[in-house]
């Protein structure tokens, strides 16, 4: 989940007509996945068959079980929670299909309308099911506690804790269910809406429309001619369609303060806070310190601008490569390089990462309509995870495969904790995608001994760095003032948006980058902003997380070895609290967090070393 990471459903104006230009060819243009697993295609008849069994089978769950949580010993409670798992796991198969297949080809209406009804029969499914949660989260503390302590309820342990952590939240349940029903055509439906605009955004280049990911793409061209017309013709593009995606977010930040005010939460963080396992106190902590190292990143910036050679750093300049002629890498080869390196840490994690590349469980191919960034998606437990990516034969892109692969080895050693308890919060979910991200990069840097090559891995991995832990934080620092002036002002227009935007960025940059005027749109193509309010802040958390774990694994080297892949398997089965004490980390410790700070700023005093070796003078 770094920058690129997105969820299944998520993507990264004036809009060129040609929609249906063919993206630059790559060498992962055949790399396609089989969504077979789940199911033969968006015909297959087993797609309505599972979701009607899966209706059917909550009607009885309801009849079996309404009225009576309340006196359900713990065995029968354990049997109650292993047949709703059941139920749910049936329906969320053909919803895990039906994202995987939009994210794929968001163009093809047929796979706009099989999401929608997706979602409706999830929502059917869950109006039988709700009654479940609400009387448990209704009974007493004490009660709860001593029936959690039953050995019969280890499995689903958990996940019971974390449902009670709503209690305070949650409405009746005819309430619950029109929300359920209503959110297909309220905040669903402008998700959606967003995903097919930003999907279908065209930008003007080279003389041919590109893709929105294509022109992103384009920023880390070393012709600074390439990345200034890139730039502009994003702001083209996002211009373009300035005025609805204005609209869907301000509907998407009322929403959220609508159902803040009906479900009693007193500030905007706190629905995320809580699926995340976290307090306030620790979020504002961890923002606290990117805050105060803000410094880093200028001072880093103002490196990299003496390096470049020029007299200002623009926005386009930020991720300009310091070395011209860097290697280009194919799909095969980032396989190689990656494998090996995981391999070289873990036989266990190069052998799951393998099956990826074998069983096609990897969608690496440009196409238009297909969604932008990156993502892996768990699917359910007796399946496996997919991964979505956009390979454009970068070195950049052996990183972003590294991370989704670390997702996807994460997402498949958790499956036997079951649906409700292998997926984590976001909170750790970065645990093994940046952490294999970090076994690439040193391999990279360890097999060359060439200054400027060293020179360009070690800065663009600190601006990787910077991308998700200080940019992550002014994005979160954004959508703190998006969300208080939606409040406090009403409905906003672009310009008022923009200016949220630039201050956030510029507090990150200070004055070593000039954000140009264009820049200011540049909010709106964000997908976390608009999927998962203040989704952010856990990039922060996991990548600093991950230099903390990096820094004991250096010291302690094998024994860590099993305590982190026991890490990764245990999945959500228990708070981020409790498993990182069993990595001997404490996170409501302060020094904790500027224990990776101490690490960034190491590797900008390497970048500086470097750079005086290059360029003596």
């Amino acid at each position: 989940m770094s920058s690129s990471a997105a969820g299944p459903a998520g993507a990264k104006g004036a809009t060129v007509a040609d929609t249906d230009a063919a993206p630059t060819a790559t060498s992962a243009q055949d790399v396609t996945w089989d969504l077979g697993d789940l199911y033969g295609g968006p015909d297959d008849p087993a797609i309505k068959a599972d979701q009607a069994a899966a209706l059917e089978d909550a009607r009885a769950f309801g009849q079996a079980f309404r009225g009576r949580v309340a006196g359900l010993a713990p065995e029968a409670l354990a049997a109650a929670v292993a047949r709703l798992e059941q139920i749910t796991a049936r329906i969320a198969r053909s919803m895990a299909y039906a994202q995987l297949l939009f994210a794929a080809d968001t163009a093809t209406p047929r796979h706009g309308a099989l999401l929608q009804a997706a979602q409706q029969q999830f929502s059917a499914v869950r109006e039988h099911l709700l009654f479940f949660e609400l009387e448990w989260v209704a009974l007493p503390a004490a009660e709860t506690a001593q029936r959690l302590a039953h050995p019969a309820l280890a499995q689903h342990r958990h996940f019971l804790e974390v449902t009670r952590l709503q209690g305070p939240h949650v409405l009746s349940e005819p309430e619950e269910k029109i929300l359920n029903l209503k959110d297909n055509t309220g905040r669903t439906a402008f998700q959606r809406l967003f995903d097919e605009v930003v999907n279908a955004l065209r930008c003007p280049l080279d003389g041919r429309p590109v893709t929105l990911q294509e022109a992103l793409a384009a920023l880390h061209d070393p012709d600074r001619d390439r990345r200034r017309r890139a730039a502009e013709s994003i702001t083209a593009a996002l211009a373009g369609q300035r005025r609805v995606l204005t609209f869907v977010f301000n509907t998407l930040v009322q929403d959220h303060a609508d159902n803040d005010r009906l479900r009693k939460r007193p500030h905007p963080m706190l629905a995320r806070n809580l699926e995340n396992e976290i307090d306030q106190a620790s979020v504002d902590a961890l923002l606290a310190t990117c805050d105060a190292h803000m410094p880093l990143v200028a001072r880093y910036y103002r490196l990299k601008r003496r390096l470049l050679g020029v007299d200002a750093l623009h926005d386009y300049d930020r991720y300009a490569p310091l070395r011209d002629g860097m290697p280009a890498c194919t799909y095969d080869e980032a396989r190689e390089i990656v494998l090996d390196a995981y391999g070289a840490f873990s036989p266990r994690m190069a052998e799951v990462a393998g099956e990826f590349f074998r069983r096609r469980w990897i969608d690496a191919a440009l196409r238009p309509g297909k969604a932008g960034g990156a993502f892996s998606a768990g699917t359910l437990p007796d399946v496996h995870p997919y991964i979505l990516l956009n390979y454009t034969d970068t070195l950049r892109d052996v990183m972003v495969l590294a991370h989704e692969l670390g997702h996807g080895v994460h997402q498949y050693l958790a499956r036997p904790q079951g649906l409700f308890q292998f997926h984590t919060p976001l909170t750790t979910a970065e645990t093994a995608s940046v952490f294999g991200e970090m076994l690439v990069f040193r391999r990279l840097l360890a097999r060359d001994d060439d200054p400027q090559v060293r020179l360009a891995l070690v800065c663009g991995k600190l601006e990787d760095i910077f991308a998700t832990v200080h940019r992550q934080a002014a994005m979160t620092r954004f959508e703190q003032a998006l969300h208080a002036a939606r409040r406090q002002q009403g409905e906003l227009d672009a310009p008022a948006i923009g200016e949220l935007w630039l201050a956030a960025n510029t507090a990150m940059f200070g004055d070593s980058v000039r954000l140009g005027a264009g820049y200011r749109d540049w909010w709106s193509y964000i997908p976390h902003f608009v999927h998962t309010p203040f989704y952010c802040y856990a990039y922060c958390f996991g990548e600093l997380l991950v230099l903390a774990l990096y820094r004991q694994y250096e010291e302690q080297g094998e024994p860590f070895k099993a305590r982190y892949l026991a890490l990764l398997s245990a999945g959500g089965s228990a708070s981020p609290t409790e498993l990182l004490r069993r990595m001997e980390l404490d996170i409501a410790d302060p020094a904790f967090w500027n224990q990776g700070m101490r690490l960034i700023a190491d590797m900008v005093q390497q970048a500086e070393a470097l750079a005086a070796q290059v360029h003596p003078d």
